[in-house]
């Protein structure tokens, strides 16, 4: 059995990596998870629940996001996949408890609707161990979450957006959907899928709600945008949204068509070298957008960046001390050479340009979610992607991810400043550490070598351009311990 005293010791970081894992991965742990999922389910209902995301706050809490597949024979849906989200932390326990009636308000809605099925509840505590327990579609902060998995109140939300389209689509009525859950974050985002049912031919839908005005400028950057490219007419599109649904602060946006950049990386699809050109054209286009169009956006620098990074990675000298010592070492190192690169004003920057971001088809390349663009460098842009090609290479240990970053920068080049590009190298070093913080899992067998390894990378790129604009070079070691 799990004992309170072992949870705070873990919560703490004083149990190190190991004890996550232990949380996470141990056969007591997952009994505990798998017997409180069952409770939650009709008898003789089955659940196996699947690790995909932890978040580390030492002293704080836990998250783990799970996807949970359940088997009931007796149920004409047999088989459904449901995202589900853990925490564990005393402060954590204690917010949950504060929000309880508007959880029961929401689940209680959910069940009305008929959204909770199978699960007879969607939520369960175990105090002992400052444990909380949700199941998709609850979430205290997305309260409209659970009407946008109602197939009936999709229906007539897309038939009201449909209605007042201009022009109005020759279309008949679709009698139903059915909701996918792409992604499910308690707190943070969120993204369903609509397909529609029956005989009546319509597209899939994919909608994204959100807190507060933030989706409302979202809306107003993506629109902009969109028509913007398509004005400019230089082979480069972003899917302009069907609509902004002010009511559930939610944003509809149709399907796209094609494969991400990732997976034709995993493949190695043929051509890749001219697509790797055409989506570094498409970022520099990108980076000539007009902050009349952008509108009024907030302004980021180096130095938020840096920040951002460090609160991502105060896990790290809790659970990996010398690890986190090699972290802020890097991450000085970078704040000193960007104090002696040359700067320029700050542009429109998508500031998630990454290889699931953009999508290929035979006749068109495409560029998604703007959720974060900003004003700020435009040489973070071309360091992000410099980094996620690193990340994916490695990940797929592909050759040729210095021949891949060539042919991206040959396409982004041309009419891009010099002193551009070096900054980008800077910011692609802070991103290589990003990745080594964030993206490998705790709980992935070969964690710590993955970090260490993506912070040699950075490590590699600082030394090169500390040689480029001649700064002595320091070695810093990077064994985990």
């Amino acid at each position: 059995m799990l004992s309170s005293t072992r949870i705070a010791n873990v919560l703490s970081g004083r149990a190190a990596l190991q004890g996550i894992r232990w949380l996470l991965l141990s056969a007591p742990a997952r009994k505990v998870l798998k017997d409180q999922l069952r409770a939650l389910l009709p008898a003789g209902t089955a659940v196996e629940p699947s690790l995909k995301e932890v978040r580390f706050k030492p002293g704080c809490k836990i998250t783990a996001h799970y996807v949970a597949l359940v088997t009931n024979r007796k149920s004409p849906q047999g088989q459904q996949i449901r995202p589900v989200a853990v925490t564990w932390g005393a402060k954590a326990y204690a917010k949950h408890q504060e929000e309880i009636v508007g959880l029961e308000k929401i689940q209680a809605e959910a069940a009305t609707r008929g959204v909770a099925a199978p699960f007879l509840g969607l939520m369960a505590d175990v105090p002992e161990w400052s444990m909380h327990i949700q199941v998709s579609p609850l979430d205290a902060r997305f309260a409209q979450l659970a009407r946008l998995w109602d197939p009936r109140y999709v229906r007539a939300m897309l038939a009201d957006v449909y209605a007042s389209a201009d022009p109005v689509p020759a279309r008949r009525p679709i009698r139903n959907y059915t909701i996918t859950c792409i992604r499910y974050r308690i707190n943070s985002r969120h993204v369903l899928r609509y397909d529609p049912v029956g005989p009546a031919k319509g597209e899939v839908v994919f909608a994204k709600p959100y807190l507060g005005e933030s989706g409302a400028q979202a809306f107003r950057v993506a629109r902009d945008v969109a028509e913007w490219l398509t004005e400019r007419g230089d082979g480069v599109n972003c899917p302009r949204p069907l609509a902004y649904v002010a009511q559930d602060a939610v944003i509809l946006y149709p399907q796209i068509f094609g494969t991400p950049l990732s997976e034709h990386l995993r493949c190695r699809s043929d051509g890749l070298a001219r697509w790797l050109e055409r989506i570094g054209e498409a970022l520099q286009t990108l980076h000539c957008l007009p902050r009349a169009v952008a509108g009024p956006l907030e302004v980021r620098n180096f130095a938020t960046e840096v920040q951002a990074i460090e609160r991502a990675s105060s896990h790290i000298p809790t659970l990996l001390p010398q690890m986190g010592a090699a972290v802020d070492a890097l991450l000085d190192r970078a704040r000193e050479l960007h104090e002696r690169l040359p700067q320029e004003p700050p542009t429109f920057t998508h500031r998630d340009f990454k290889s699931v971001h953009v999508w290929l088809a035979p006749d068109r390349l495409t560029v998604i979610d703007f959720d974060r663009a900003r004003f700020a460098d435009p040489a973070s842009d071309v360091g992000a992607f410099l980094a996620n090609l690193q990340w994916r290479y490695a990940a797929c240990q592909l050759p040729g991810v210095v021949q891949a970053q060539e042919r991206f920068l040959s396409g982004y080049a041309r009419g891009a400043p010099k002193e551009r590009l070096l900054r980008a190298r800077l910011y692609e070093a802070i991103e290589l550490v990003k990745c080594a913080v964030r993206r490998v899992q705790l709980f992935e067998d070969g964690c710590v070598p993955r970090m260490t390894g993506m912070l040699r990378r950075a490590e590699a790129v600082i030394n090169d351009l500390r040689v480029t604009v001649g700064v002595p070079v320091r070695h810093q070691s990077l064994e985990s311990g």
